[in-house]
């Protein structure tokens, strides 16, 4: 359970830029408002579907391939599940992915973290001779593929989509904070922080990222939107006392 510090008239409401691949935001805005902000997205990244790799994937899962799916974030559950005509013990990142897989009447559990690095400790000995099926970006993650192995499970990544940078100057003037969600959204961003502007990570490892670039994010969260805000309005209520 997180926090929730409510604002006190206006002094406390801030303006949030989100990244956000388009499409993936559709919630930000209420989830911003309970916690008594505004946000909008700004989109460093598009993504482009690999529509073979997608095939491939649903039709190894078809046959029965794969003792367990694990869908590393909404987008390829989004794509994906719609397509799925059978399916074994699934695993979501976190609550948004599993709302994804779940709006399609997939049966799913939802890690207690939200970092891939949290799948092998969550199987626990299950996974040991289990074939792991993973529709991720096109994008690198040995970690999670050396610890399954390790594990003694068979990972099988489909790397479903790409992400490219939109090379778009992010409309981040009018935000009173900037919240990056990735790595990737960060480092592929093109901005220009303005003063006074509060500069925020969505979990340590976009926040390590960012400082070794040189920029020191305020507010860091715990992998997730609402962790965020939570930490955010500590963060504030500190400043204001």
């Amino acid at each position: 359970m997180h926090t929730v510090i409510f604002c006190w008239g206006n002094d406390f409401l801030m303006k949030i830029a989100v990244t956000r691949l388009a499409g993936k935001e559709d919630s930000d805005p209420a989830r911003c408002s309970h916690y008594g902000h505004t946000c909008y997205s700004v989109h460093p990244l598009r993504s482009h579907v690999d529509q073979s790799a997608v095939t491939a994937f649903v039709e190894a899962v078809d046959r029965g391939e794969f003792d367990c799916l694990f869908f590393t974030s909404a987008l390829p559950a989004q794509i994906i599940a719609p397509l799925l005509n059978r399916f074994p013990r699934v695993i979501a990142i976190g609550p948004q992915t599993a709302k994804a897989l779940q709006h399609v009447e997939i049966d799913c559990e939802t890690l207690p973290g939200f970092y891939s690095r949290d799948f092998v400790p969550y199987l626990g000995s299950w996974i040991t001779g289990k074939h792991i099926g993973i529709p991720r970006a096109d994008v690198p993650n040995n970690v999670l593929l050396e610890t399954i192995v390790a594990a003694g499970g068979i990972a099988h990544e489909f790397r479903c989509y790409s992400l490219e940078p939109t090379g778009y100057v992010l409309p981040i003037k009018d935000a009173d904070a900037v919240l990056f969600t990735s790595t990737m959204s960060f480092s592929k961003a093109v901005w220009t922080p303005h003063p006074d502007q509060l500069i925020m990570a969505i979990g340590e490892v976009t926040a390590g990222v960012m400082r070794t670039a040189g920029v020191s994010p305020a507010v860091v969260g715990d992998g997730s939107l609402e962790g965020t805000l939570a930490a955010l309005n500590l963060y504030l209520e500190k400043e204001r006392h």
